[in-house]
């Protein structure tokens, strides 16, 4: 829930919102790295509320029928700032889903291992171009935040090219 916390609370952070607005935002961005299932955000919003971290409003603009907008307390910034620093510093081990099948890789015969390992390095080039544009695109873009993310998750695909690499020729 830490992370589901932090989430939620930087959201409301640059703003206040309404439910379906953290949704989208949640879906359409920070989905990609964050993990966060966009079904899953009442439930978390009001816990949050009932530990007095964020507060809920009826809000209305126009014809448009009454939402609920959540916004932050003074308690939810300390919160914030506080899970936000326990954050640069959390270095839990990354996982990887070929770390399993790298581990039963004797189980299988080299000439399928590097055919499949070959097929796993096509992705990670389609994904590794598909960065790289998407960060080009984004050069401008203020706050530069989701364009240091897509950095890392750059280096993190090259890097594991460049294993990839190195394995399929030992095999």
């Amino acid at each position: 829930m830490i992370q589901h916390e932090l989430l939620l609370l930087g959201l409301l952070k640059e703003s206040p919102r309404h439910g379906y607005e953290i949704k989208q935002r949640i879906q359409k961005i920070l989905g990609l790295f964050a993990g966060m299932d966009p079904k899953s955000i009442y439930y978390p919003l009001r816990i949050l509320e009932k530990q007095g971290l964020i507060f809920k409003q009826v809000g209305q603009s126009g014809r448009r029928p009454k939402r609920m907008v959540y916004g932050l307390t003074p308690k939810g910034e300390a919160r914030f700032d506080e899970l936000l620093s326990k954050s640069f510093l959390n270095f839990k081990r990354p996982q990887f889903s070929l770390d399993l099948s790298l581990y039963f890789l004797d189980y299988i015969k080299a000439d399928v291992a590097r055919r499949r390992l070959r097929g796993r390095m096509r992705i990670l080039h389609q994904l590794s171009r598909g960065l790289r544009k998407t960060i080009r695109s984004l050069k401008n873009e203020r706050p530069p935040s989701l364009g240091y993310i897509l950095e890392h998750d750059l280096q993190m695909v090259d890097t594991e090219l460049k294993f990839l690499t190195r394995l399929t020729r030992r095999l």
